[in-house]
């Protein structure tokens, strides 16, 4: 007889906390319901968004979770790279009345997401056009509040593993006299640069500032959300310069990614990439992508998509449950 585990997928991040109820049915397939999101500075805690959800529930959950969050996985505590919460994962079955758990990065769930989803739930950002191959690694990054990196296997018969990195906070690498006086600019600020200091949501502030000093122009005060607005609508010229520097950043950055994994194919995600993708089709992320000297050639080689699901996060979380609990049973 067929039966579907129900469970609470949760995708938390920097910005906002996402929760749906999710169902795996025997063959694996995953069914989510409808999103809801919260502000993560809305709340005090994960517990008490938690509770904020199962009310909107009707004050029942299911027994099951699975939470990815945008942080370094611990065994004891959990504390976010971009917002203030922790997480005990010893004390989740107590304090929120769950019997089986699973608690993942936040990008690692998104490359189980990568791993499962079908090839028209993916746009053709560069390289040849092509489905991602079936096996070998896949890289998988992507920016919002902070640069998200993770990559997955592909192993015989369908089976994956997914592995969770810090790449992110790998130190960015200037490749023009432009980049030059980013860092410049950044190093005011941070001993060290990572890449999601550039390649991010809220880095699209310094970008422009960075270009609006280069010009001479005056510094007018402009949100992140501003910024990407006109830059993306091209109503700034200036904002819509630095949303173009923004495309050739995360294309080299996602090359050498890339190149340190050893993949054979790479998935941009998030939600800033999804909104973008027209620019960055008509950008110089692919240009940049392959510009590794004498490995040019290997990176135009590769195949590069763009994830189109609207929650891969939540998707991939309950696919990481479906792996760690329910795949083995149904084997």
């Amino acid at each position: 007889m067929s039966t579907e585990a129900q469970i609470v997928a949760v995708d938390v991040g920097g910005t906002h906390a996402r929760f749906a109820i999710a169902s795996i049915a025997d063959d694996g397939t995953i069914t989510l319901g409808e999103p809801t999101t919260l502000h993560t500075s809305d709340h005090a805690s994960f517990q008490t968004a938690w509770e904020d959800f199962r009310e909107r529930q009707g004050g029942v959950l299911p027994d099951n979770l699975a939470m990815a969050v945008a942080a370094q996985i611990q065994p004891d505590l959990i504390r976010f790279t971009n917002n203030p919460w922790i997480i005990r994962p010893p004390l989740i079955s107590e304090k929120l009345g769950v019997v089986q758990q699973v608690v993942i990065n936040d990008f690692a769930a998104v490359a189980h997401a990568a791993a499962r989803a079908p090839a028209d739930q993916f746009l053709h950002l560069a390289g040849p056009e092509e489905p991602l191959p079936e096996t070998g690694t896949i890289s998988v990054l992507g920016p919002g509040t902070g640069l998200g990196v993770a990559y997955f296997n592909r192993l015989s018969a369908g089976h994956y593993h997914v592995q969770a990195t810090e790449g992110g906070h790998g130190d960015f690498a200037p490749l023009d006299q432009i980049e030059d006086d980013i860092l410049a600019r950044l190093r005011q600020r941070h001993t060290r640069v990572s890449n999601e200091r550039v390649v991010s949501g809220p880095a699209i502030v310094d970008i422009y500032q960075a270009l609006a000093a280069m010009e001479g122009r005056a510094m007018v005060e402009q949100s992140d959300v501003e910024i990407w607005t006109a830059g993306v609508s091209g109503e700034d010229s200036l904002a819509a310069a630095a949303v173009d520097r923004f495309c050739l950043a995360l294309g080299s950055v996602a090359g050498d990614i890339a190149l340190v994994q050893g993949a054979s194919g790479v998935v941009i995600a998030g939600g800033l990439g999804y909104r973008i993708r027209e620019t960055l089709l008509a950008s110089g992320f692919e240009t940049r992508f392959c510009a590794k000297g004498r490995f040019a050639s290997l990176m135009a080689s590769l195949p590069v998509k763009l994830i189109t699901h609207p929650q891969p996060g939540l998707l991939g979380a309950a696919a990481a449950f479906a792996q760690s609990h329910l795949d083995k049973a149904h084997a």
